[in-house]
C-alpha cells in the first residue's frame, strides 16, 4: 500500500526495501502507518451513523452555499494580498501602451501602403 511516503525520492535498495536517497528513510521500518490511519478512518465514518444516504445532486446542491461563501472568503483574502499600482505607474503604462500601438499603427500603414503600390507598379510592368 502506497502512503505520501512515495513522495520521497526514492530507489529500490537490496531486499526489495525502498529508501530515500537522501535522509535515509526505510518503508519496511515504518511498516505502513499511513494504511493503517486509512482503515481506522474508514471503520470509524462506515460503521457508524445514518442509514439514510443522500443522492449525490441532491447534497451538491445542499453544500452550494457553503461553497459560494468558502469561495467570497478566498476571493476577500487574496484581494488584500494584491499589490495595486500607484497612479503615476498606470499613467505611465498607459502612455507607453498608446506610444506604441500608434508606432505600429503607422508603420503597419506605411508598409502597406508601400507594397501595394510595388504591387500595382509590377502588375502594369508584367501586364504590357
Amino acid at each position: 500500500m502506497w502512503g505520501f511516503e512515495s513522495l520521497l525520492p526514492c530507489q529500490l535498495c537490496r531486499g526489495g526495501r525502498w529508501r530515500a536517497k537522501r535522509i535515509g528513510f526505510d518503508r519496511t521500518k515504518t511498516g505502513g502507518k499511513m494504511s493503517q490511519a486509512a482503515k481506522v478512518n474508514r471503520e470509524e465514518t462506515g460503521g457508524e451513523g445514518s442509514s439514510f444516504a443522500v443522492p449525490a445532486p441532491v447534497s451538491k446542491i445542499a453544500e452550494y452555499p457553503r461553497r459560494l461563501r468558502q469561495f467570497l472568503h478566498d476571493v476577500r483574502v487574496e484581494m488584500r494580498q494584491v499589490n495595486w499600482p500607484s497612479r503615476q505607474d498606470v499613467w505611465s503604462t498607459t502612455i507607453v501602451v498608446i506610444v506604441t500601438v500608434a508606432f505600429f499603427a503607422a508603420f503597419f500603414f506605411f508598409t502597406d501602403t508601400f507594397l501595394s503600390h510595388a504591387e500595382s507598379w509590377l502588375y502594369h510592368l508584367v501586364k504590357h
